[in-house]
């Protein structure tokens, strides 16, 4: 009798930080198994456009956050995860998923719910260094729990975890340039100082407006300045930067190989996915984190490098203040970003896609 082929059910998203390790994952089991892979994501996110677009096949939820400052909104928020775990419910009865893979973001608690409900078996990602609320009750119940941080048993069964790391986007290694050639892609000089800035898909609104009022500063201490300003800025980058030799303002950078690989120094939100990345490529970096996350858990995954001296933080509420102060410092201090290289180098974990991909082997052929 012929096997059936295995059927992988992934479910996560909302932000290019649950997207793209989501998809390294699939990308990664697709190279060694015969199986199906539906994913399950947030109707009108944007994993309902980057998940088609790399080839998977997804199905919405109408799942939403919860708003934390306007509590009466959240009724309707009840509502729509009252029907999510039903949609949720049926998704896995037709689908019938070998495993359950949850990677973070609202529809990963419904998905993975209804899998264990089932009887299906589960996986956990974990990103951050403090774990979401939503990981913590589906852990008592899941088979792994793959992390990126240690001490993470304060959040998990210290029996079910296993150390991976994040996923990275493969086209950041594979399509690396030297960097006077990545500079040059940008139309920029291939000798200057380069600072990437980078702020996020919608853009991180303290982080562009540190920019816009210091730019003119940055570029007379003798910088050029790669600024992703994210679709929410506007114009306003792009006016900033009005007369100013060696400034790239983007609302979205495509080549995001190329843009690292320009950088001397990058500014960054502090997100488990971007702080991956930076890992992996070795960027000195200034870590400004978000404050509109839950458990603030940004801050602390910005701590886990500083504590190393593998980055410097700036807080959203110091960064109008403090943030091109601490650029131009420390580009003209070529010796600590050399040292805070190698120290964030130190922390990369390369290949988590396989070594994630290496559980969700074990499990579902465990099971069989």
């Amino acid at each position: 009798m012929e096997r059936r082929r295995y059927r992988i059910l992934i479910s996560g998203g909302g932000t290019g930080g649950h997207i793209f390790p989501a998809l390294s994952i699939a990308n990664a089991l697709k190279r060694r198994l015969d199986a199906d892979i539906l994913f399950v994501g947030a109707e009108n996110r944007m994993e309902m456009e980057k998940v088609p677009a790399a080839g998977y096949p997804i199905k919405g939820l109408p799942v939403a956050g919860f708003d934390r400052k306007r509590l009466w909104r959240n009724f309707g928020v009840l509502l729509k995860l009252r029907r999510s775990l039903g949609m949720a419910r049926r998704i896995v009865r037709d689908f019938k998923p070998d495993i359950a893979i949850g990677v973070g973001g609202y529809c990963s608690g419904p998905t993975l719910k209804a899998a264990q409900k089932a009887g299906v078996p589960t996986l956990l990602q974990e990103q951050n260094s403090y774990a979401g609320v939503t990981n913590k009750l589906l852990a008592r119940r899941a088979e792994k729990i793959c992390v990126a941080y240690d001490g993470m048993d304060r959040f998990f069964p210290a029996d079910r975890i296993i150390k991976t790391g994040n996923p990275v986007r493969k086209a950041l290694t594979e399509r690396a340039r030297e960097r006077h050639e990545a500079r040059a892609c940008f139309g920029l000089n291939t000798e200057r100082p380069t600072l990437l800035v980078i702020g996020g898909s919608l853009g991180a609104l303290t982080v562009n407006e540190s920019m816009e009022a210091a730019l003119g500063r940055l570029v007379d201490s003798g910088m050029q300045v790669i600024w992703q300003t994210g679709k929410n800025f506007g114009d306003r980058g792009l006016k900033a930067a009005k007369g100013l030799r060696g400034v790239v303002v983007t609302p979205f950078i495509t080549d995001m190989a190329s843009a690292y690989a320009a950088a001397d120094l990058v500014v960054s939100r502090a997100g488990a996915g971007s702080i991956s990345e930076l890992e992996l490529l070795g960027k000195p970096c200034v870590l400004v984190p978000s404050p509109n996350v839950a458990e603030d858990h940004q801050t602390k995954n910005a701590m886990a490098l500083v504590e190393r001296g593998a980055a410097v933080l700036v807080t959203d509420a110091e960064a109008r203040e403090r943030l091109a102060d601490t650029v131009v410092s420390l580009m003209a201090d070529e010796g600590r970003r050399a040292a805070m290289a190698t120290a964030i180098s130190a922390l990369a974990m390369p290949d988590s896609d396989e070594l994630i991909a290496d559980e969700v082997e074990k499990i579902i052929k465990s099971k069989k």
